[in-house]
């Protein structure tokens, strides 16, 4: 592809990459009225539509029925034994991934004026870009590239037919026993839905604790809710070497020569952003020493006409992260010569899908006292929640740090059902600038789940009642009757 007579380049943005990231970006440029080329190299949509939120989150439906199934009597109900058929769900998976993708696809963004392109993209220079041998200049570049699952330094990994959250979706046979290692969101969410689906699970976690960037109650309510399922918890469990025996099942050697056998071992231990092959080191873009592209406040790497966003800069790897990121990527790549706009990480709220679900935006106790700050907190259990109760749903708290002396929110953390919707309030006062009271003084539906939010509010307002103004008060009242 040449440059028309005149031109000084072949379009305003490229954007590598068509996850979220790149989605965004290439949507927000082409309705800024831009031209821009958007190149995948595998398939639209990203991790996201085809290995991450929308796959797990179907498997994770499918293991939630049949867990309530097996609590039927509770609610009054006789069935039959259910029976998973793991084939027909893993069909509904790819079904639901196929039924998302015309939003994600080539033909409607081809539509929304955007120049999709199928192929392997590398950076020449800082304005050029090779796409199986076709050269494409742009004033722009935006590196949306992903990230993947990671892997351990292990002996006997390349022997072993292992699953990640990326191949974990071309199961056709439930595993009669797996072992994951890792213990952050993957891993629990998948520990969970596996054993419900019928798996026996163990997971190995180099740790004491699962889920550690959450509340410490968060990572020792999730363990205990796991075991009760049945997962079998192996913390502070490192593996010193993998095999697969004539039979495909996994050997698994841990540190203290114990060997153990599964029938599939699933690795979630975070992930590598995707930099390799993309020319990066020859356009003269750094990285991070995690692999990930370095960027300035404005999501500009040290080719300030080259941005990056998404997973392959973190450091928050979640979609909506991704979708977030992107804005400020093609606002500043396309009008950064008008006016530029820092990167808001102020408020980066945050769900695991476990069942409970844990919800968390704002800051830690950790934190909170690691700056020195002054703060109180407060515990609102969920198992007296009428809702709650007659759903069947009655655990979990909602946890909320303020600010010593006031109503302003620093940090909140819910475990329980519905977490993340709930979370919204909260983000939405946080991020507006008003606080409990404000919460206090809404009208919540009755029986909500959302009515936990003003509960709590009333329990910090309760805990700042002026003692000095109900004693008179009550003075008052005893002398009127």
């Amino acid at each position: 592809m040449g440059r028309a007579k005149g031109k000084k380049y072949d379009t305003n943005l490229v954007v590598i990459g068509a996850g979220a990231a790149g989605l965004i970006s290439a949507n927000i440029a082409a309705t800024l009225k831009a031209k821009v080329t958007l190149i995948e190299r595998h398939k639209m949509g990203g991790d996201c539509l085809n290995t991450g939120c929308v796959p797990s989150k179907t498997l994770l439906r499918s293991a939630k029925l049949m867990h309530s199934i097996g609590r039927a009597k509770e609610f009054g109900i006789d069935v039959a034994p259910a029976k998973v058929n793991f084939a027909a769900l893993m069909g509904r998976v790819q079904g639901v991934i196929k039924h998302i993708e015309p939003v994600d696809s080539v033909e409607r963004y081809t539509e929304l004026g955007v120049d999709c392109i199928s192929g392997e993209a590398r950076l020449l220079d800082a304005n050029r870009v090779e796409i199986d041998g076709n050269i494409i200049s742009a004033r722009h570049i935006i590196i949306a590239s992903g990230a993947r699952p990671a892997l351990p330094q292990l002996a006997g990994l390349d022997g072993v037919d292992y699953l990640t959250s990326d191949n974990l979706w071309g199961l056709q046979d439930l595993p009669e026993s797996l072992l994951i290692v890792g213990g952050g969101p993957i891993a629990c969410e998948m520990a969970q839905a596996f054993s419900r689906l019928g798996s026996v699970v163990s997971i190995a976690q180099r740790s004491d604790s699962l889920l550690r960037r959450e509340e410490a109650e968060v990572g020792e309510f999730i363990a205990n809710s796991l075991a009760d399922e049945g997962v079998e918890l192996l913390f502070n469990c490192k593996l010193s070497a993998v095999e697969q025996d004539k039979t495909g099942a996994v050997l698994a050697t841990l540190a203290n020569g114990e060997q153990r056998r599964f029938s599939k071992i699933l690795f979630a231990i975070g992930r590598t952003p995707n930099t390799e092959d993309l020319g990066l080191e020859q356009a003269g873009v750094k990285l991070n020493s995690d692999g990930s592209i370095k960027v300035d406040a404005y999501l500009r790497s040290s080719q300030k006409n080259i941005l990056a966003c998404g997973d392959v800069v973190g450091p928050y790897q979640f979609t909506h992260m991704a979708s977030h990121q992107a804005w400020y990527a093609c606002v500043n790549a396309l009008l950064g010569f008008v006016k530029k706009f820092k990167v808001d990480y102020s408020l980066v709220p945050r769900a695991t899908f476990t069942d409970p679900e844990v919800a968390s935006v704002g800051k830690l106790e950790t934190e909170l006292k690691r700056e020195g700050r002054d703060y109180e907190s407060l515990l609102f259990p969920l198992d007296d929640m009428d809702r709650a109760l007659t759903e069947g749903e009655a655990k979990g708290f909602i946890k909320v740090l303020t600010a010593k002396g006031s109503d302003k929110i620093l940090g909140v953390t819910i475990v329980g059902a519905h977490a993340a919707e709930l979370l919204t309030e909260f983000v939405a006062a946080m991020k507006n600038g008003y606080g409990l009271n404000r919460i206090l003084g809404t009208i919540h539906i009755y029986p909500s789940f959302s009515e936990a939010n003003k509960y709590l509010a009333g329990q910090w307002k309760r805990r700042h009642a002026p003692q000095w103004a109900l004693g008179l008060l009550q003075k008052l009242h005893a002398w009127r009757r």
